[in-house]
């Protein structure tokens, strides 16, 4: 499928994902305060589509300011990064991306504002780019893990959709079809916002690789039945001692293949890796809106005044991890020590 992130024009257009698989719709942002909107209310998400969007996000602040005073300017792109990185906690993408742009504004911060934001939108330019390669190298070393024939599950979106394009997980997937490996994918629905249902099918059935679509609570089933050979997921930060931040539903899923002898594999780049944090307890929990329990596409379908809770993420113990996929190579215990060689290299 075609990228769901794309610059033209001073303008960032996303692949509104809220509507998807309904209407394929792309909306037009020139504004960073836009663009956090758009993080927060999920148009693009993922965790290397979230830091993508924000490092062009950034460049559009740079883009807004009126001024020609360079401490003002310099202190208004504060807010514009604050602003951005406000929109959502978990994701360490989102603040690796900012951290690169703020790094090439202080580089530039001596020469002239025109020369700046043209400096700004290159390294937006190569954020956008390398994930794009990243992605390949990641699925061309996952492929190594998936047998011929394999029935692969997945939970959530990690694919074109969550990432610039090519995917993570299913970029994986994406690498074993492309080698004529017989594969079929079984994909969470991934409930609350239904991702797995909505987006992964739909991504999937785009490039003809068999999918198959199961509730979260039929995985269990499914490996019991000896239907599972695998398990890929993505992630949205992965601690230095390997536990890994992904969306809900996924510790249910490790733990179920774990149970089962199956592998378990998380696919992510380096760049998702949190190497100052020592565990998964360190990693913030982003808590949505406790609507999005009792809704489903703005129909309620539980009683009102029920109490309900929304962690949009869990973390998965390292121990229920089989390998970690990056563009680098697959990383395996011992993680702590493992993934700091793999950082430097």
């Amino acid at each position: 499928m075609d990228k769901s992130i794309e610059w033209a024009d001073n303008t960032l257009i996303l692949l509104d994902q809220t509507r998807l698989p309904f209407v394929v719709e792309f909306k037009e942002y020139r504004g960073h305060r836009e663009v956090a909107e758009a993080i927060t209310t999920m148009v693009v998400r993922g965790a290397p589509a979230i830091g993508a969007a924000a490092a062009y996000g950034f460049v559009l602040g740079a883009m807004e300011y009126p001024g020609s005073d360079k401490a003002d300017f310099l202190e208004y792109m504060e807010e514009v990064r604050n602003a951005l990185g406000a929109t959502r906690p978990t994701a360490v993408n989102l603040f690796w991306a900012l951290r690169r742009m703020e790094d090439t504004l202080r580089e530039l911060s001596e020469r002239e504002l025109p020369e700046i934001r043209q400096g700004l939108l290159a390294e937006a330019n190569s954020i956008a780019e390398e994930d794009v390669l990243i992605n390949r190298k990641i699925g061309e070393f996952g492929n190594e893990v998936i047998a011929e024939g394999a029935r692969i599950l997945t939970h959530c979106n990690a694919g074109a959709l969550a990432t610039v394009g090519y995917g993570t997980a299913l970029g994986v997937i994406r690498a074993a079809h492309g080698a004529g490996k017989n594969i079929r994918v079984y994909a969470d629905e991934t409930r609350p916002l239904l991702q797995g249902a909505r987006l992964t099918a739909w991504e999937l059935l785009q490039d003809n690789i068999p999918v198959t679509l199961i509730t979260d609570s039929m995985a269990g089933y499914l490996m019991q039945k000896g239907e599972i050979d695998v398990a890929i997921v993505g992630a949205d930060r992965i601690a230095a001692n390997g536990d890994t931040a992904n969306k809900i539903g996924t510790y249910s899923v490790a733990v179920l293949a774990s149970v089962h002898n199956i592998p378990f594999y998380v696919a992510a780049p380096t760049s998702t890796i949190d190497i100052k944090l020592s565990s998964g307890a360190e990693i913030p929990i982003e808590e949505r809106n406790k609507s999005e329990v009792r809704e489903l596409f703005g129909q309620r379908v539980a009683p009102e005044e029920v109490e309900t809770i929304n962690p949009a993420f869990d973390v998965t113990p390292a121990k229920y991890i089989t390998g970690i996929i990056t563009e680098k190579g697959i990383v395996t215990t011992p993680y702590p020590s493992n993934l700091l060689k793999i950082m430097v290299r």
